[in-house]
């Protein structure tokens, strides 16, 4: 069930409510209680809203990940020593 956002016309009173989609707009505003003063606004169409502390992708995340080491590339077997006359773009086959 959608939620509706409401404003009423004479006293600019913002509110929320929870209908079905067959429900009848609400006319009657809540805080003054005037009748047919209530007008329902546009949405904003049917994407996710979280309201609330959180919902951050972090949220979850251990408190200490483990530090990375860092990758050590071991030499290309292939590949002749330092100081050859093979070109710099070999990559290991000959």
């Amino acid at each position: 069930m959608p939620t509706y956002d409401y404003i009423c016309k004479k006293c600019q009173h913002t509110f929320e409510a929870f209908q079905r989609i067959t429900d009848s707009p609400i006319t009657d505003c809540p805080k003054c209680g005037l009748k047919n003063s209530v007008k329902r606004l546009i949405g904003g169409g049917s994407g996710i809203i979280f309201k609330g502390s959180g919902f951050y992708a972090n949220d979850y995340k251990k408190s200490n990940p483990p530090e990375k080491k860092p990758i050590e590339k071991s030499p290309c077997r292939a590949c002749p020593s330092k100081g050859s006359d093979v070109k710099k773009d070999h990559k290991g086959k000959q």
